[in-house]
């Protein structure tokens, strides 16, 4: 690896294989030294977490694209734990940026902390790492968790460039840790991006099966349930699906309420709470 370029580190929750990932690489090669280190398995909805059972194997997988010969590996862990692979085993030195994406799949609101694509990110970004978590919203739900080839990620590849791009020019301001974008499935190139908060509207809703008992095997289901008169107009939920254009969240790992803490605990005080 040359020091003479930016090393970036491209990762993602949908695993080494996922066409997302290979589709930021080609996007990217063109910005700097790029290295993929991924779960070598499907790792959609795990957040940040470390479980204890990951086995933490590190292999090199090929990964030949038109865009050149990335170095690639396949992680036995989570994405975060991935991160941990890169920066602690595998890269000579802190990457100059960190990309997580292209996810097959929208990560809005609340939802956000279920996401291994953010997870991944916000591993990284507690390293004070310039990051970038990146999304292409899904045409079908029940896709999430599939390799489709067919799916067109390249004008979330341009995006993500773009950002990423502006990333490596620009430092962040002192109060935002990383960056969420979220792209449109019918965005194109000319499409306008726009800064948005978070939405604190729950996105996916859960279900189950209530035909199923206790004892049987299954997973808890998820449906999109939103509508306009539930998010305001400058979240992210509303830029993508009502505004159809590209969304870009900054995000801070500070997760303390925004609110005059001192004058809080003198109210509770106040009012008895010792």
């Amino acid at each position: 690896m040359t020091e003479n370029k930016p090393l970036i580190l491209v990762t993602n929750d949908d695993g080494i294989e996922s066409p997302g990932i290979h589709a930021a690489a080609r996007a990217l090669a063109p910005l700097g030294e790029v290295v993929l280190v991924a779960p070598r398995e499907q790792s959609s909805s795990t957040g940040r977490s470390h479980p204890l059972n990951s086995d933490g194997t590190i292999e090199e997988v090929d990964c030949c694209l038109d865009a050149g010969t990335f170095r690639a590996y396949g992680v036995g862990g989570t994405p975060a734990q991935s991160v941990l692979g890169a920066l602690l085993k595998i890269l000579p030195r802190k990457p100059d940026l960190v990309v997580s994406g292209i996810n097959y799949g929208e990560n809005f609101g609340t939802g956000i902390t279920v996401s291994g694509t953010v997870g991944a990110a916000l591993e990284a970004a507690s390293f004070k790492i310039p990051t970038l978590a990146s999304s292409l919203q899904l045409e079908n739900i029940d896709d999430f968790d599939k390799h489709i080839p067919t799916i067109d990620f390249s004008i979330a590849a341009h995006f993500t460039h773009k950002f990423a791009r502006m990333l490596l020019e620009h430092p962040l301001p002192p109060e935002v840790d990383l960056l969420k974008l979220e792209v449109p499935h019918q965005a194109t190139r000319e499409t306008p991006w726009r800064m948005t908060r978070l939405s604190r509207q729950m996105y996916y809703i859960p279900y189950i099966d209530p035909t199923k008992g206790w004892d049987e095997p299954g997973r808890i289901g998820f449906r999109i349930n939103v509508t306009r008169d539930n998010v305001s107009p400058d979240c992210d939920i509303y830029a993508v699906v009502y505004d159809n254009v590209v969304s870009v969240t900054p995000l801070t790992l500070d997760m303390t309420a925004p609110i005059n803490i001192q004058y809080w605990e003198g109210e509770l005080r106040r009012d008895g709470v010792n």
